[in-house]
């Protein structure tokens, strides 16, 4: 077999490899988040989603609440931060999981919650203390239903 010929065969082995491993090629998943600049658990909920394959944009903003009254977000839902995903609204202490899971899914929502700030959420470890708490999946109309329960 020519060197040519060997050449074009590697070529196109290497090239049927990368379309059979899609993982390998996938880019991070874009996000951004809207925080306040003094905010430690924003921070640290920021590395969480880092550690899990998101390509995080931050803003620290004094006026989070403009943010959150923009996003159609009510009272009910809010917690400190207010992120943006695709056409989706991540609201909270999201683990990525359920964030990776909303995006693969697409359902017709808004966004992801979880309202509060509770201790053993991303974001919000505090020793070995994880407090229930519930990722609701919200609609433009204030509706919402539980997505995923923590401590599973």
């Amino acid at each position: 077999m020519s060197k040519a010929k060997q050449f074009l065969r590697a070529s196109l082995l290497a090239a049927a490899s990368l379309v059979a491993t899609p993982a390998l090629v996938h880019a991070a998943e874009a996000i951004t988040v809207y925080k306040s600049p003094t905010c430690g658990c924003c921070t640290d909920w920021v590395r969480h989603l880092e550690e899990n394959g998101f390509d995080v944009t931050v803003h620290d903003t004094a006026n989070i609440n403009e943010i959150k009254v923009d996003a159609g977000l009510t009272r009910e839902l809010a917690s400190c931060h207010t992120a943006f995903v695709g056409d989706y609204v991540i609201e909270g202490h999201v683990p990525a999981q359920d964030i990776h899971r909303l995006i693969a899914e697409a359902p017709q929502a808004q966004g992801l919650a979880v309202p509060g700030m509770p201790i053993g959420s991303p974001g919000m470890e505090m020793g070995d203390r994880k407090d229930p708490y519930t990722v609701l999946l919200f609609n433009e109309a204030g509706q919402s239903r539980p997505y995923a329960n923590y401590p599973q």
